[in-house]
Parts: C-alpha cells; sequence; structure tokens
C-alpha cells in the first residue's frame, strides 16, 4: 500500500545544539522528496538520513525566519556545484507572498552562486491571507495562514487517502485546527514550556488542545526549545490529547 513517509531532519530551533538541528521535515510522497523548511543543519542531517539533494522535487518554507530558511542558499549552491547539475530533476520552491522577493535579496548577496538555469527551478507563492491549493502529480497542498509572521502559513498534505499537516511555527489560532481537521498526522510546534508561554509560539499542552480540537489522529511536538525539553513534554500534551503522539528527534522517521 502506498504510504507517506516522514523524516524529522530537524527539531529543534534558533538554538544551536548537537542533538537538535533547526526546523526541517523531509517527506516522501511516490516520486516525490519534499523539504518543509531548512534551517541550519538539515543539509547534513538530510545527508545521514541517506538522501540526496539531486532527487529533492518540493521546498515548501512556512515563512521566512533564518532557522527555517538558512540552508536554502547552500542548498542552491549544492545544486549548481554539487556535481549532478545537469541530470538534477526541476523543483518547485514556494512559500508565502514575498518569497520571490527573498529569493531576489539572496541573489543580490550571493550572485551567480545561486542562479540556476531557467527551468530548474520554479519559485511559486501562496497566498497569506487565505486559503491556496496547489495540486502536483503524487500529492495535494493545501495551506492557511497562521498566526507568528506576517507570512507565515501551515501545510496540509494529502495523497493515497492520507493528510500530513505541518503547523510551521504559530501561536494558538483557528486556522491552525481547520488546516489539521482530521488528519492522519499533525506535525505542530511546541516550542515553549508550559510554564512560560509566548504569544506567538505554542506550549504542549497548546498543541495538545489544537490536535484534539482538529481531531488529528497523530501528533508529533516538534520546535523544541531547550527549556522545553526540561519539562514533561508529554504530561503536557496528555492534559489535552489522548492520540498517538511522538516528542520529535532528529532522524525520527514516520509512516502515514
Amino acid at each position: 500500500m502506498s504510504r507517506i513517509f516522514v523524516t524529522i531532519l530537524g527539531s529543534g530551533t534558533c538554538v544551536p545544539r548537537a542533538e537538535r538541528s533547526s526546523s526541517s521535515i523531509m517527506v516522501r510522497v511516490a516520486d516525490s522528496l519534499i523539504l518543509l523548511d531548512t534551517g541550519p543543519g538539515s543539509l547534513l542531517r538530510m545527508a545521514q538520513a541517506g538522501e540526496s539533494l539531486k532527487e529533492v522535487t518540493h521546498l515548501f518554507y512556512s515563512h521566512l525566519h533564518l532557522d527555517h530558511t538558512a540552508d536554502f542558499s547552500p542548498l542552491l549552491f549544492a545544486v549548481k556545484y554539487g556535481g549532478w547539475y545537469e541530470t538534477k530533476k526541476p523543483f518547485t520552491a514556494l512559500g508565502g507572498r514575498g518569497f520571490r522577493d527573498f529569493y531576489k535579496s539572496l541573489q543580490g548577496v550571493y550572485g551567480d552562486w545561486v542562479n540556476l538555469r531557467p527551468g530548474l527551478m520554479n519559485l511559486d507563492e501562496l497566498d497569506i491571507e487565505g486559503p491556496d491549493k496547489r495540486h502536483f502529480e503524487d500529492f495535494d497542498l493545501f495551506s492557511l495562514p497562521v498566526n507568528h509572521t506576517p507570512q507565515s502559513i501551515g501545510f496540509r498534505l494529502e495523497a493515497f487517502g492520507k493528510s500530513l499537516v505541518y503547523s510551521g511555527d504559530t501561536a494558538p489560532c483557528p486556522e491552525l485546527v481547520s488546516l489539521a481537521k482530521n488528519c492522519d498526522l499533525f506535525i505542530c510546534e511546541a516550542a515553549m514550556p508550559d510554564n512560560a508561554p509566548s504569544d506567538n509560539h505554542m506550549t504542549p499542552s497548546q498543541a495538545g488542545r489544537a490536535a484534539a480540537q482538529a481531531g488529528a489522529k497523530g501528533l508529533v511536538l516538534t520546535h523544541i526549545y531547550p527549556e522545553t525539553d526540561a519539562t514533561d513534554i508529554v504530561a503536557d500534551c496528555r492534559k489535552a490529547f489522548d492520540g498517538s503522539l511522538w516528542v520529535a528527534q532528529d532522524l525520527m522517521r514516520l509512516a502515514v
């Protein structure tokens, strides 16, 4: 039976840690290899997971903070000079509105080092004020704005009758619950500890509450700060959610 395969490349935040790279999720759907964010360290983790950038077909960015995008330029540099430029498959790179300007700013800094041959990278933007969607050969992509920055969006991938949702960074919001409605696997940030909530991130109990409200079958807590690791993440999440639960670790693999 066809399935969606998930590898957590980065389960951490902007805080450099040997055990947690910054935010990045790798998803395999049939012949598509998708990266959801590429924070610093994600390319190394991808190599450790046994996958090649040559095979990447889609890059989806939840927002433009450094801990979610910093490996985008190194990725383009590696694509161009990694030894297989002429045989690299075309790929799509997209984010919320403003993503094209973000890429232009990188060109202004790095010039030809991040300029790829015409047709190799398809740049696209999604709505940041309402729902949006794209149909790809192996899956459908849906997005909604979430409560973090003006460009922040969450993603829902559907394939083979299964659904995977990635929150990106967000505070609790109705859009996140709507996006995760009845999903099979919900990968949700739980950056801050329950005893120190933030106005632009989630805590484990807030992530659990969103998953419960959405009716998600499984929940993966990710984007974890050191102070959150020092708490009982599972117990806090279990205040609201009684479904299948994982605390993300770098290189963790799951199948949907």
